[in-house]
């Protein structure tokens, strides 16, 4: 007798599931974050987590132990460095959840070696990086998912479908806000953690010292976990969060990148502390098509109110809001939806029972399932490449309108800024320590 679901290594077929295959699944970046990604893919019976890879030991001895706890027995391989699990032959796919700048170098990696790709969001610290990820993908023919679970979110879907079908009209404008960054974060050098490989933690960013919560919350200090509110680890929340509002954006209005666009913004930056990424903006974007979008960074732990997180207009308008949101607006009403709610303009469309499927709108009920499957099948994710990589981008616009603080003219197709030598030079790689200098 057989098992109902075999592994593929079993079948001969290389690295390309079948629909009946078991896909074994290895995750890299197994802190807090991962480790809640990952107990997604422990729940689905078509596929099974074999290996685990972190940097620190104690998020390994985590992830091990929730696995094992998971399958009631002790075989999940634990790994130091994630180009050991790649080298494995059995291991179909791989999650990854490491801190923003590892993003990227490893996601590569992973496409090289025939894996297909589950990404945390956001995806790199520079469009160029975006492109790379991209390319490696599309060449070595990976399944790819972003981690924009919204996705998979039936408040979410149920929005965009209104959307696009046409419920609320023609679409005029769209209001986008997520929380800002947070501001301070101690600088003083400190020992590094123990258990901690705080040069492999690095990577390709620049060498800098360790500091108090840079890596992660510090119980008996105090502090809490600041690399991703600093630019040299991550573009802040501004795409740490904001890609999450801001991809629904586009998910509702696919179009929005067909054409010539302007962007432009104002942010603020802290003046001290470990931070330094925007903990306040407002960015105005005008698209081809006359649909204008506008996105807003709302307080974290920075309580000065100003023009750039006053969010009151939307909030007499759509009534009370979470912070993070879309809201959609047509010529015969109005959409918001955030994590739980969705709430309409008139209000008896939120009353109407769901209709048909929508051209081109993908339906999904669990995001990691949706991708197992889509491993099996060969077939789209509901935030394939394409989509993510677009996504990213708004971000990254955001960020660089902020910085320069300027209108700046994009060319969707082109991928590049018009006319703008400093805005185009924000597009590209950044350096890269060494020996990590060549993963990009």
């Amino acid at each position: 007798m057989f098992p109902a679901v075999l592994p593929m290594s079993v079948l001969g077929r290389g690295r390309t599931p079948g629909p009946n295959d078991r896909v074994n699944v290895g995750c890299i970046g197994v802190g807090p974050q991962g480790r809640g990604v990952m107990s997604g893919f422990l729940s689905q019976d078509g596929a099974r987590v074999v290996a685990v890879c972190d940097v620190a030991a104690a998020h390994l001895a985590e992830a091990a132990q929730q696995v094992d706890t998971r399958y009631r027995n002790s075989e999940c391989a634990r790994y130091h460095d994630y180009r050991e699990l790649l080298a494995r032959k059995d291991i179909d796919v791989v999650q990854i959840a490491t801190p923003d700048h590892w993003h990227v170098p490893i996601a590569i990696a992973a496409a090289k070696a025939g894996k297909d790709i589950y990404l945390e969001k956001p995806m790199g610290l520079t469009v160029a990086e975006d492109q790379a990820l991209r390319k490696a993908v599309l060449k070595n023919k990976r399944v790819f998912q972003f981690g924009t679970q919204q996705r998979s979110g039936g408040e979410f879907l149920r929005a965009v479908e209104w959307v696009r079908s046409g419920r609320i009209g023609k679409l005029q404008r769209i209001h986008v806000w997520s929380p800002a960054s947070r501001p301070g974060g101690p600088t003083a050098p400190v020992s590094v953690p123990a258990g901690w490989d705080f040069s492999t933690w690095l990577g390709p960013a620049p060498e800098a010292p360790c500091t108090d919560g840079l890596l992660a919350d510090h119980p008996e200090t105090g502090a809490w976990k600041t690399w991703w509110y600093r630019y040299e680890y991550a573009l802040g929340f501004i795409a740490g969060w904001g890609v999450h509002p801001l991809d629904i954006a586009l998910w509702g209005h696919p179009s929005m990148l067909d054409g010539p666009m302007t962007v432009e913004g104002r942010g603020m930056f802290p003046e001290s502390g470990a931070c330094n990424t925007s903990i306040a903006w407002d960015v105005r974007f005008a698209f081809a098509d006359g649909v204008t979008m506008r996105y807003q960074g709302t307080p974290n732990e920075w309580k000065e109110a100003n023009e750039l997180n006053d969010l009151k207009e939307w909030r007499d308008r759509y009534g009370e809001l979470e912070g993070h949101g879309t809201a959609f607006e047509g010529t015969d009403g109005w959409i918001c939806v955030h994590r739980g709610a969705v709430r309409t303009n008139p209000s008896s469309l939120a009353e109407e029972p769901r209709g048909p499927e929508v051209p081109g709108v993908l339906r999904s009920n669990h995001h990691q399932r949706n991708w197992v499957e889509a491993v099996r099948s060969r077939g789209p994710t509901v935030c394939p490449i394409e989509d993510a990589v677009q996504a990213d981008v708004l971000c990254h616009l955001a960020d660089i309108a902020t910085r320069v603080n300027r209108k700046l003219s994009w060319d969707p197709r082109r991928e590049r800024f018009e006319g703008d030598v400093d805005a185009n030079r924000r597009l590209e790689l950044r350096p890269m320590r060494k020996p990590w200098d060549k993963l990009v």
